[in-house]
């Protein structure tokens, strides 16, 4: 059976003219199983978006592997990124498109079926209850809206891998727990999600295993539970530490 995702010994180096290489994630390894929703849980600058962007197809590493449905990120780009569905807060939309021409768009670009497209974007629309906006341009949006438009996006062409990058990141209570929700729905439908955050509440509440990630390597990696039971702390921000240790101020 395959395993959606697979991660063996991904490392990413940089090079920085003035202090040299730069070793940004360092061996990453883990795999995200199907109806799964596998944290990456680091504070800003701990190597999470350069995994992220590699397993996407965004940066080449430069060792390891790393395999979506069994394509192999370097070799097989193009059947990767019609695999997966990538979202983060710099992913773009175009703001003079309506929101049905958006979900057309992505969906087509990103290889969904020609003759069900039309359906498939109907049913994005009622399944982020968008049926107000459907003829509204992007640019019109609240940024809440523009965020469910962004992850009706992302899902758009119903890869079986998905990828979020620090989703909540400037959202306001409502919208974040909208894109909870949200998240819930899709591991439900069976798809593989990996969720990168610093908010521990967020983790708490989504994640199925988590990955304790600092200075580009996985510290820890397990289920809330485990991790509670072999540090012997209840709140998820003190087993972080118990980790990571303690940053000088």
């Amino acid at each position: 059976m395959t395993i959606p995702v697979r991660v063996e010994g991904l490392r990413k180096v940089y090079q920085d003219e003035g202090r040299g290489p730069l070793e940004a994630v360092r061996g990453i390894s883990f795999e995200c199983a199907r109806g799964e929703i596998f944290g990456l849980l680091g504070a800003n600058g701990a190597g999470k978006t350069t995994t992220l962007k590699m397993l996407a197809t965004l940066l080449p590493p430069t060792s390891g592997f790393a395999y979506i449905m069994d394509f192999e990120v370097r070799q097989d780009a193009h059947q990767v990124r019609q695999k997966l569905g990538f979202y983060s807060s710099s992913t773009g939309l175009y703001p003079r498109l309506t929101v049905m021409e958006t979900l057309e768009f992505f969906a087509r670009v990103n290889g969904y079926p020609k003759a069900r497209v039309s359906q498939r974007v109907l049913e994005l629309v009622e399944q982020f209850h968008l049926d107000e906006y459907r003829h509204a341009r992007v640019e019109k949006l609240s940024s809440g809206m523009k965020q469910k438009v962004s992850i009706a996006r992302t899902i758009a062409h119903d890869p079986p891998v998905l990828i979020f990058d620090e989703p909540t990141v400037g959202l306001d209570v409502l919208a974040a727990q909208d894109f909870q929700k949200s998240l819930q729905h899709l591991r439900q439908q069976g798809k593989s999600i990996i969720l990168s955050t610093h908010i521990m509440s967020e983790a708490e509440k989504l994640c199925d295993r988590i990955a304790i990630v600092d200075r580009g390597q996985i510290l820890a990696c397990a289920t809330l539970d485990q991790l509670r039971a072999d540090t012997q702390l209840h709140y998820l921000e003190d087993v972080f530490i118990h980790y990571v240790g303690p940053r000088e101020v």
